[in-house]
């Protein structure tokens, strides 16, 4: 059985942080589970382009608000506390808190990530090689 706390992943490699976004790994690929977890905070008033062409994600909000924005259709979506989205063909989007207050998001990725990813300049997460044992 797997138990973590959030304050034990505070700074350490298993907390990430870019410019517009910091991401708590809760779950990684080495934990065996088939997919990854991670408690995200977007920083408030910021915007990330994102295009997980190499994963799937579900993202479901606890707290603050925002928008996703979907590219290139433009179609624009609603983000608040009990919402729930799920990037289920790879869609390339924008990812926006509103400004005032960070917007902390629950998120789930398939396949599973190995925890140092952070976007490139396409807003992609590369696959990690896999692991012979």
């Amino acid at each position: 059985m797997i138990v973590r706390r959030l304050q034990d992943i505070l700074n350490t490699e298993r907390d990430v942080k870019t410019k517009t976004w910091a991401s708590r790994r809760l779950l990684l690929r080495d934990d065996r589970m088939g997919f990854s977890m991670h408690e995200t905070t977007i920083f408030a008033g910021t915007q990330t382009h994102i295009w997980y062409k190499n994963h799937l994600e579900a993202v479901y909000c606890v707290e603050g608000s925002g928008e996703v924005e979907l590219i290139p259709s433009g179609e624009v979506f609603r983000i608040e506390p009990g919402t729930i989205y799920a990037l289920n063909e790879n869609d390339r989007h924008w990812l926006r808190a509103d400004a005032g207050a960070d917007m902390r998001l629950v998120c789930s990725f398939n396949p599973p990530l190995v925890g140092t990813e952070v976007h490139d300049a396409e807003g992609v997460y590369a696959v990690a090689p896999a692991v012979v044992e």
